[in-house]
């Protein structure tokens, strides 16, 4: 089992910043992918970015390319999204995910980001 827990969204201006975080817990293997995915209100999940434990590599939606940036700490066990230039359209609930070699997918609870003025 592994337990995925998001932290960090809140509400904040157009152009403004945040940071969310996904602590990760249990059978965390270095092989696993991490990313974060968003549902808008009355939309389906998108796919934000993504990394991997071992290697950093990292990608992400054209929407946020230059804008977003995901970070590990795997001393930590610990995945981050670092926003900046926030849009409204980047209002949603953000959630960790990451998938096992079994095929597993596991989801935190989400956290909230609101872009508004």
């Amino acid at each position: 089992q592994v337990q995925l827990v998001e932290s960090g969204g809140g509400l904040v201006q157009p152009g403004g910043s945040l940071r969310l975080s996904c602590a990760a817990s249990g059978r965390i293997s270095s092989s696993d992918p991490m990313s974060w995915i968003r549902q808008a209100p009355g939309k389906g999940r998108e796919f934000v970015a993504g990394i991997s434990w071992s290697g950093g590599s990292t990608n992400y939606a054209a929407s946020v390319k230059g804008r977003f940036t995901i970070s590990s700490d795997n001393a930590k066990n610990t995945v981050y999204l670092q926003m900046n230039n926030l849009k409204p359209e980047d209002t949603a609930v953000y959630y960790c995910h990451t998938r096992s070699s079994y095929g597993v997918d596991y989801w935190g609870k989400g956290t909230l980001v609101t872009v508004s003025s």
